[in-house]
């Protein structure tokens, strides 16, 4: 059985691609960057997969097509 893809939270995110917060909210509306997952009333997180897949080639990384 599959792990179960961890939630990240921005800190962790911060911290595992070098970018600052901006820069995270900025390439993740252009969809270069994974997108956010609302976690709670106040708080995001992002899927760590898709962090994993972003530092591996973040040049290429185009987000999924969330169509939900």
């Amino acid at each position: 059985m599959p792990e179960p893809d961890r939630i990240v939270r921005l800190k962790t995110v911060l911290h595992r691609s070098g970018l600052s917060r901006s820069t995270v909210y900025r390439k993740t509306n252009e969809g270069t960057f994974p997108p956010r997952i609302k976690i709670n009333v106040n708080g995001v997180g992002w899927r760590e997969s898709e962090l994993d897949r972003w530092i591996a080639n973040p040049p290429a990384y185009r987000a999924p097509d969330l169509q939900q």
